[in-house]
């Protein structure tokens, strides 16, 4: 099931406003074009922040989320309709020939169990045409960022359109490797409080390399992330075969 920050239709609304640097894209608008990515398909597209940056660009782009929430966020967007928009996930995907797939964000993270995760691979696999790429990141648990997901590093006070001063920080709740939980609290003008708990799991470099090589791939380059030097992993793995 989605987190609720994503799921919940108060919270899915004002997810864009709250975080509206989305700077870390630009590194997977950069990969796209270096690939010649013609076909895309968006993992965990939320609400279709990159989505519509490729389809901007011509590129034909699948945008697949299992919060419906998040999709009824990206289909009301200017040049949605150039987005074919799925609601479900990776197992759940129509028969597709893509030249990259993509997760951004968390979306690599919150695949919690080794069961999970593989069908994921394998379903993104599938919807690879030969030579197809998977890109995705996700944080190196030896620089134990999720140490700074405090009210004290996190507390903002963000002046939404049409809504006022909204009130947003985060606790860690329960770090228990490879699982970092935490709490997200959002306080509305109007005197609501919203809530949202998530939990990410930390795989190590060489447990992903295990899985990708487990469900054919190959992989060719990791990245640092631009936008979090020195504290992520882009895996850039090409469809094996």
């Amino acid at each position: 099931m989605p987190d609720a920050i994503f799921d919940d239709p108060t919270l899915a609304r004002l997810y864009d406003p709250l975080d509206p640097d989305r700077g870390d894209l630009d590194a997977y608008l950069a990969l796209a074009r270096e690939l010649s990515a013609r076909q895309v398909l968006d993992v965990g597209c939320g609400t279709g922040t990159f989505a519509l940056l490729l389809a901007a660009e011509g590129v034909d782009v699948v945008g697949v989320d299992p919060a419906a929430a998040s999709l009824d966020v990206a289909r009301a967007k200017p040049g949605a309709e150039r987005v074919r928009w799925l609601h479900g996930d990776a197992t759940s995907l129509p028969a597709l020939q893509v030249d990259l797939a993509t997760m951004t964000g968390n979306v690599a993270q919150v695949f919690l169990t080794d069961a999970a995760w593989t069908a994921t691979l394998r379903g993104v696999r599938a919807a690879l045409a030969p030579g197809g790429y998977l890109v995705f990141e996700t944080r190196d648990p030896a620089r134990r960022y999720w140490e700074r997901w405090t009210r004290e590093h996190t507390f903002a006070r963000t002046d939404v359109p049409g809504v006022g001063i909204v009130e947003t920080w985060t606790d860690l709740t329960d770090v228990s490797a490879p699982f970092v939980t935490f709490h997200g609290t959002i306080a509305l003008p109007d005197g609501r409080v919203l809530h949202s708990d998530s939990t990410l799991r930390f795989r190590e470099h060489d447990e992903i390399e295990a899985s990708l090589d487990q469900c054919g791939y190959v992989v060719e380059q990791v990245r640092d992330a631009p936008d979090r030097p020195g504290l992520e992993w882009v895996f850039v793995a090409r469809a094996a075969g």
